[in-house]
């Protein structure tokens, strides 16, 4: 084992949902980038599209950090390697502070890291202060380092709201309403990065923004507990995977791109949308992502849906994930009404709704072993093959979701988390 690494660190948390948490660490990232700052971000939780906002902000890779679909070791691990070569490490919460089993604010406690709580003021002065205490106060064992408002509409708004505080919490400043500040979503969050033309201008507009309003300096160094390096087994060498990555298919978490490299996979990105070649590929990974944007040039792709078809027919792995799944489906149909005839491999259709459908995270038993992930989808699934396995939810969610299996082909909504179990991971994609 090595010797433990000290490192400023905080965690960005809100009493909920849409508080702006994304916004102010990634206003946080590239202000201190700016300043000539080594900054890690990380994200609690299974999200994708955070993670993409915050790899442009930083300017390095962001992974995921979960006591459940990670681990407490995997999660310490990657602190411990941040810790190394940063100068500051910055976690983003999921939902609000409290929710969830385990919360943020579990997170937080187990490593020690205190909670910079972000709160949007708009429409509030006063009520900001007992809104903070209680996030301060609310469980008296977690490390609180202070408050940040969102959303501030003026001068003298961001007074009335610092003059709030009690009990010694410390104001870490105030971020402006300003729209070329605030970040674009749709139904599933965000609005990817490679989407927004404008971004590092959003971006620099935002770390000038809280530089003016708050100290740049960092925060207390935090000390991570000694971690031993991943070292996985070649268990994937000289096999050549396919990744399908484009505006329809993005949703993919780093660490498992990570995890086959290191496992001696030889990663070939291609795009579904765009190519009309496969690339020479042992096996397939069609992540998640929004297929259901870009489903007529996926069917008028004739050329890539034939030879997608055709991996399959030669007997080879092909891994689909929600969006990839939706893919292989007979057809998909848009919240307009517009439907596209896709691959064909599974059948069934899928109709996009306008509402969620899923949310949950889920641990899948499979003959390759038990693999964690999570699963997050607007759309609902027809079809006649039974499932081979179905995920459970830690939390009772909405989920337990299907998996189906066709020969060498594997696919589910579930969005898998590859370091949960390397060697199932392997395995779904080894020839």
């Amino acid at each position: 084992m090595s010797a433990p690494r000290q490192c400023p660190a905080v965690l960005i948390a809100a009493p909920a949902s849409g508080q702006g948490k994304t916004t102010v660490t990634a206003a946080l990232a590239r202000l201190h980038r700016n300043l000539g700052r080594k900054v890690r971000v990380f994200k609690c939780g299974p999200d994708f599209l955070d993670p993409m906002i915050l790899e442009r902000a930083s300017g390095a890779p962001v992974y995921q950090l979960d006591l459940w679909m990670i681990g407490a070791e995997e999660s310490r691990r990657l602190l411990w390697e941040a810790a190394g070569e940063a100068d500051l490490i910055l976690i983003e919460g999921v939902m609000g502070l409290f929710d969830g089993t385990p919360s943020s604010a579990d997170l937080a406690r187990h490593f020690g890291v205190p909670v910079l709580a972000v709160i949007d003021g708009t429409a509030m002065a006063q009520t900001f202060g007992a809104l903070a205490l209680g996030l301060a106060r609310y469980q008296p064992d977690l490390p609180f380092a202070g408050v940040l408002a969102n959303r501030v509409g003026s001068l003298r708004h961001a007074q009335l709201l610092e003059g709030s505080l009690t009990e010694g919490l410390r104001w870490y400043g105030g971020l402006s309403r300003e729209r070329g500040i605030e970040l674009p979503s749709r139904h599933l969050g965000l609005v990817q990065a490679s989407e927004l033309n404008d971004l590092d201008t959003r971006l620099d507009a935002a770390a000038q923004a809280l530089g003016d309003s708050c100290d740049a300096t960092l925060p207390p160094a935090v000390i991570f507990a000694q971690a031993q390096p991943l070292q996985p087994s070649a268990l994937l060498e000289g096999v050549r995977v396919g990744v399908a990555h484009d505006e329809a298919f993005a949703f993919t978490y780093g660490a498992n791109l990570e995890l086959l490299r290191r496992m001696g996979a030889q990663l070939v990105f291609f795009s579904p949308l765009h190519d009309q070649v496969l690339p020479t590929v042992d096996s397939l990974y069609l992540p998640g992502g929004y297929p259901e944007l870009h489903h007529h040039a996926l069917a008028a792709n004739a050329p890539m849906c034939q030879a997608i078809r055709a991996h399959h027919a030669q007997g080879k792995p092909l891994l689909a994930e929600c969006g990839g799944m939706l893919y292989l489906l007979e057809a998909l149909t848009d919240v307009a009404g517009e439907r596209a005839e896709l691959l064909g491999l599974l059948p069934g259709e899928a109709t996009m709704q306008k509402r969620l459908a899923a949310l949950a995270l889920q641990a899948v038993e499979l003959s390759e072993g038990t693999l964690r992930g999570h699963t997050y989808h607007h759309s609902l699934t027809s079809t006649t093959l039974e499932p081979v396995a179905r995920g459970l939810s830690p939390n009772g969610g909405r989920g337990n979701e299907a998996v189906y299996r066709l020969g060498r082909l594997t696919a589910s909504y579930v969005h898998f988390y590859f370091p949960s179990n390397p060697e199932a991971a392997a395995a779904l994609l080894r020839p």
